[in-house]
């Protein structure tokens, strides 16, 4: 496919998506489990174009919404799933930043499978499982994506709008430091700076600050770091007696897995966090040797050729030696 047709396709499926919005009302409105900056961003900001056109939504996700990115919700509120689990059903649904449906978690319950569903989503793995399809493997983060749908909708820029859209950029590009920070992702954040979002404080308080919580978390961590022979794969484990000890949530384990990814010489850098006895969720990142997103597809996840994830079933200890032997035959 030619960059034109692709160009072309591209823009159909804004001009569909936008369809899709305009024409329906009552939306459910979700994101992957354990939300990161792009999820809460993407979603706020859909809320904000549905509440633009006067639509009904409801915003949702499994679990809740972490601490610091609540002022991106502009006086919305994101349902958390695991502690307010609604019935109602809805008429249509958006999802936002999700690779597959198993990755929406228990919100599935109430999805029947024969609404229109619109899929907005930038992840390489993602298997177009929306009714409606708005795809963009090399978009930076899902609001990139939203990003153009608001200018092909002719939707006021706000700054609570603009303020989503760089916060996503922000934080799924690293603060503008991995390789998807393209030409135009800068643009689209000047963009939004003209429109009024704080750039240095978004970097202020979804970067920089830290829980206590999250200090002692990564002073726990790092007493865990391992690497393999050659140093060209590293790790830490988070045990439940470490979170519990702690008092630490699942957003204290956020950037966890960039300490090891970032001692010179490592290939691959992993974080195994312990959901339960028999549960551990995996994050990979690599520094280019080794595409971890078909790494963590192959295992039951997903993600971007730099930074994926995968959850496995088995111990710490099991999940250790089967990801390391999965990485080391890629290297």
């Amino acid at each position: 496919m030619t960059a034109q047709s692709d160009a072309g396709r591209y823009r159909q499926e804004l001009e569909e998506a936008g369809r899709f919005i305009r024409e329906g009302d009552d939306f459910l409105v979700v994101s992957h489990l354990s939300p990161d900056g792009d999820a809460i961003s993407s979603t706020a900001a859909i809320g904000l174009i549905l509440n633009a056109l006067g639509k009904k939504y409801t915003l949702i996700n499994e679990g809740r919404t972490p601490e610091k990115f609540v002022p991106l919700l502009a006086g919305q509120s994101i349902i958390d799933f695991s502690k307010d689990a609604p019935t109602a059903r809805h008429q249509r649904v958006i999802s936002v930043d999700c690779a597959d449906r198993a990755r929406l978690g228990k919100v599935l319950s109430l999805i029947e499978g024969s609404e229109p569903w619109l899929n907005i989503d930038h992840h390489p793995t993602n298997d177009a499982y929306g009714t409606v399809n708005l795809l963009k493997p090399d978009a930076a983060a899902a609001v990139e994506i939203i990003h153009d749908l608001v200018e092909v909708m002719g939707i006021e820029w706000t700054k609570p709008l603009a303020t989503c859209i760089y916060a996503g950029l922000l934080t799924d590009t690293g603060g503008f430091r991995y390789p998807s920070t393209t030409p135009a992702v800068m643009a689209i954040a000047e963009k939004m700076l003209r429109h009024g979002a704080q750039g240095a404080a978004l970097a202020g308080e979804l970067l920089e600050k830290m829980s206590y919580a999250q200090v002692m978390l990564l002073k726990e961590a790092l007493s865990t770091l391992t690497f393999s022979p050659d140093r060209k794969l590293a790790w830490v484990t988070v045990s439940i007696e470490m979170m519990n000890k702690l008092g630490a949530s699942e957003e204290d384990t956020e950037g966890l897995v960039n300490i090891p990814r970032n001692v010179d010489g490592v290939e691959v850098g992993m974080m195994f966090k312990q959901k339960d006895a028999d549960t551990v969720k995996v994050s990979l990142r690599s520094a280019g040797k080794v595409n971890v997103a078909e790494l963590a597809k192959s295992l039951g996840g997903g993600g971007h050729v730099l930074a994926s994830g995968c959850t496995v079933r088995g111990t710490l200890e099991q999940a250790v030696q089967r990801l390391t032997e999965a990485v080391n035959a890629k290297l």
